[in-house]
């Protein structure tokens, strides 16, 4: 049976009129791989907040693919971040 091991998660952070997508390592942003950013007033709509979410998640999925060979699954729904890490504004 395999087990389960986080190796990384999805980090969003709101970046002045930007939300900014990262992959970091669980408890630090320290050498976070940029992925991508959107201006805020396009993922207002909720569709469009998760397609961008989706779409950044896809994009470490097919990073961790390349180089473990294997595809993540993700947990379901969004983690806050805890408050050491959390950036701009909410």
């Amino acid at each position: 049976m395999d087990k389960e091991v986080k190796i990384g998660r999805l980090a969003m952070r709101v970046e002045g009129d930007n939300w900014t997508a990262y992959y970091a390592l669980e408890n630090t942003m320290d050498g976070a791989i940029y992925l991508g950013q959107i201006k805020l007033r396009f993922v207002a709509d909720k569709a469009r907040k998760n397609a961008f979410m989706g779409m950044m998640k896809e994009a470490v999925s097919d990073i961790l693919e390349e180089a473990s060979g294997t595809r993540p699954t993700w947990p379901e729904g969004p983690h806050v971040a805890p408050e050491h890490e959390r950036a701009g504004r909410g």
